[in-house]
């Protein structure tokens, strides 16, 4: 009996040191990414401008995103409902002020093997929907031609969020996108007035760009002036939520290592398999991440990923947390389970 014991405990200590190897391991991967990131840097953070904004103060912005898998599309019975599902997640990332909305490939979808350029269809159709429910009215036309994806879109509840601006509306910030009218003092861009807005930076036709209207000048009061900044910016300095940003991860692992801030310092998880919310303290976080799993849950994704050598979601996330533990249905769907999980977690969300 008692070499048995002794063989189980060095089974136990053989597995805990595996199991810290296998986090440590992580955690370089997330550093090497993070790295690279930091290196490449983000276009819209790096486009020459005045020194009227605080460039460094954006570095400091807390940011919180959201991770879906694709295949929860697979679950609705019709195209119709597809379109609805996907709006639905719009709505609710737009009302909690999320800043990405990360669509990433589990394994669980029912036709795994039609992928488009590698990409998962059902993420590839997600993510389309979700850009096109962000993008302000006045630009789609520009920006989104017609395609299968977006047939039902007309019949979703639109965002309605402050960048959604109409042309009687007045804002010192908006979304634009660069026109070929020529120019020699710089590139017109337009912002969803009767007259475009000029910008003094040479840039190519049909780029989305966002605006800082400048005052008029007494000298030339028709022309409108801006300045291209981050969109950022309004949030920053107007407290204007500004929307969100899609990005498409063709794993669970690349949710993680192809971060668009370097690094998320703050990883949740939901399950009706983790702790209670009530008893997880909430660290202060600079960006953070909530990934929620499909049909089949988290761990589905985690087995279905090659690149992940972890046992457990737990050893990925730095709090496994259970939103509505005491739930009266056998399952909650996705969608409701992101209102349900943003609404407990909205006190520790970026204001």
């Amino acid at each position: 009996m008692k070499s048995t014991t002794t063989f189980t405990k060095e089974q136990q200590l053989y597995k805990a040191r595996k199991k810290e190897q296998r986090k440590r391991k992580f955690e370089r991967e997330l550093d090497k990414a993070a790295e690279q990131q930091d290196k490449v840097g983000k276009t819209t953070e790096s486009i020459e401008t005045t020194k009227e904004p605080n460039f460094d103060a954006l570095r400091n912005v807390q940011t919180f995103s959201i991770a879906i898998p694709g295949s929860i599309l697979d679950n609705a019975q019709s195209k119709e409902l597809r379109t609805y599902l996907a709006g639905q997640i719009a709505r609710t990332a737009c009302i909690y002020k999320i800043d990405e909305v990360i669509i990433f490939y589990d394994g669980c979808e029912k036709q795994a093997l039609n992928r488009e350029d590698g990409i998962s269809r059902c993420c590839v159709q997600f993510g389309r929907i979700l850009q096109y429910l962000e993008c302000p009215q006045y630009l789609r036309k520009f920006i989104f031609p017609i395609h299968k994806d977006l047939e039902y879109a007309g019949l979703l509840n639109p965002l309605d969020a402050p960048h959604h601006l109409r042309e009687e509306d007045e804002s010192l910030y908006r979304e634009g996108i660069t026109t070929s009218k020529a120019s020699e003092d710089g590139t017109y861009v337009e912002i969803g007035l009767k007259r475009p807005c000029l910008i003094k930076q040479k840039i190519i036709p049909n780029v989305r760009v966002t605006l800082k209207l400048l005052p008029k000048n007494h000298d030339d009061e028709k022309r409108l002036k801006g300045l291209v900044v981050p969109p950022s910016l309004p949030r920053h300095e107007g407290g204007l939520y500004w929307g969100y940003n899609v990005r498409i991860a063709n794993s669970l692992h690349e949710v993680f290592t192809q971060s668009s801030y370097g690094k998320y310092d703050y990883i949740v998880g939901t399950s009706d398999k983790g702790q209670s919310l009530d008893s997880v303290t909430v660290p202060q976080y600079k960006h953070g991440l909530m990934i929620f799993g499909g049909l089949q849950g988290l761990e589905a994704a985690l087995e279905n990923d090659e690149n992940l050598e972890a046992e457990s979601i737990e050893e990925l996330v730095d709090a496994y947390i259970n939103t509505c533990p005491n739930q009266g249905s056998r399952t909650i769907r996705t969608e409701e389970a992101v209102l349900i999980s943003l609404a407990r977690f909205s006190q520790h969300l970026p204001s």
